[in-house]
């Protein structure tokens, strides 16, 4: 059997946003991935597909999936290349390079850092892994839902599952999962952050939207576009999925509480999907009749906190908060 990169991660119960509900809710704790993030899952799965007699790999990343790649590159002896944008925090650039990357930073957003790693790869030859539209990712990623069955046991269901949407490649693999355990009438609630909604905005349209810019902090949700898979997903009628947007400020809030309560330091991008909950919007949903009353237990994919440190933090809050 091949070697898997990731690993199987806690599903934690936490006390306080169950009481906070009304209902028991599980953490995945996806930033427990050896690079940070559950990007882990896909792009190991895609580089064992890909890239084992390649000359290199070369990744586009606003943070995480750069990182996942580099991980994944360095325990295949292969070389990796992760084109940045100018926007990637620089504790994420230095990360790569202790992975043994090398690191371009070309453009303000990740579509400027994508369209180069296309070019890199085919001038030089190079293995080109994209970081959310690619169907072996969304393989790869499913394995998320799959752990989470084996946690919850065979007689527990979710009442609904939270994700974080950038490019929608965590989407697309947590519905293929639903579908892999059986769970398809499970509603999935997707969280983007305002200036990184392309995924509400394709919801809205009925069609891929491309966004002007990226005007959240949230940088690890700026993809201009969301892929293609995820909107046909939302419209397909076989899952349910509820797109919802909350400010950088209520993805902050929630960064902060979770800090508070179970201890653990996120980015802002996961900050989207926490506050689901800690901003009232789950029971919200319920009032509308767009969640049922009672509801079975929540999981929210707590997705990553590699892009963050405590200097980052502090800024966010001067910034957002201004205080």
């Amino acid at each position: 059997m091949a070697e898997l990169f990731h690993i199987n991660t806690p599903l934690l119960e936490s006390i306080s946003i169950s009481k906070l509900v009304g209902t028991p809710t599980y953490l995945k704790m996806e930033n427990s991935q050896p690079s940070g993030s559950f990007k882990i899952r896909g792009i190991g799965h895609l580089c064992q597909q890909l890239a084992t007699n390649s000359r290199g790999i070369v990744c586009s990343s606003g943070g995480n999936a750069g990182v996942a790649a580099a991980y994944v590159a360095r325990r295949m002896s292969l070389p990796a290349t992760i084109v940045v944008p100018a926007s990637s925090p620089q504790n994420v650039v230095q990360r790569l390079r202790d992975h043994g990357a090398s690191v371009r930073i070309v453009g303000e957003v990740w579509d400027d850092a994508d369209a180069e790693a296309v070019r890199l790869s085919l001038s030089e030859g190079l293995t080109y892994v994209p970081p959310f539209d690619h169907p072996l990712l969304w393989k790869g990623h499913s394995s998320v839902m799959v752990e989470v069955a084996a946690a919850l046991g065979p007689t527990a269901k979710p009442g609904a599952v939270i994700v974080s949407v950038g490019g929608g490649g965590l989407l697309c693999g947590v519905v293929q999962g639903l579908q892999n355990v059986g769970w398809m009438d499970v509603p999935v609630i997707a969280m983007e952050t305002v200036g990184a909604d392309c995924f509400n905005a394709a919801v809205k349209a009925g069609r891929l939207v491309t966004l002007e810019n990226i005007s959240s902090e949230a940088k690890c949700l700026g993809a201009k576009t969301v892929c293609r898979q995820a909107l046909e997903y939302s419209q397909s009628g076989e899952v349910t999925i509820i797109s919802e947007v909350v400010s950088d400020q209520q993805a902050l809030q929630a960064v902060l509480t979770f800090l508070d309560e179970e201890r653990v330091l996120v980015e802002l991008a996961c900050g989207a999907a926490l506050a689901a909950v800690y901003s009232g919007l789950v029971k919200q949903l319920q009032d509308e009749g767009r969640l049922p009353v009672p509801l079975g237990p929540l999981v929210v994919v707590v997705c990553g906190g590699g892009s963050i440190n405590l200097e980052q933090l502090i800024n966010l809050k001067h910034k957002l908060q201004g205080s």
